[in-house]
């Protein structure tokens, strides 16, 4: 079956940098658009950024600047470097296939400030 998993969360403090990963399993990941969402306490998840298949980029307004997502397929990889975090930026961070319903288990990512 389809399995995501995230890594590389923490803490920081703000104004630092982390890079997440999500290695993918049971999918043929190259052809399919992958996504990282975040959701903050007491908020609504949402997107912050998006690589297709054909590896076009889609950020989230807060985020433009700072996060970059990328893919390597031969390791069945997505990325996201956060640059110049900010302590907004706190939540938990999960990655997603795109038109489905297959998320990871998320990874926390706290900026202090």
């Amino acid at each position: 079956q389809v399995q995501l998993v995230e890594s590389g969360g923490g803490l920081v403090q703000a104004g630092g940098s982390l890079r997440l990963s999500c290695a993918a399993s049971g999918m043929i990941f190259s052809i399919n658009d992958i996504g990282w969402y975040r959701q903050a306490p007491g908020k609504q998840r949402e997107m912050v950024a998006v690589i297709s298949s054909l590896q076009t980029t889609n950020y989230a307004d807060p985020v433009k600047g700072r996060f970059t997502i990328s893919r390597d397929n031969a390791k069945n990889t997505v990325y996201l470097q956060m640059n110049s975090l900010k302590p907004e930026d706190t939540a938990v961070y999960y990655c997603k296939v795109i038109r489905s319903n297959y998320w990871g288990q998320g990874t926390q990512v706290t900026v202090s400030s």
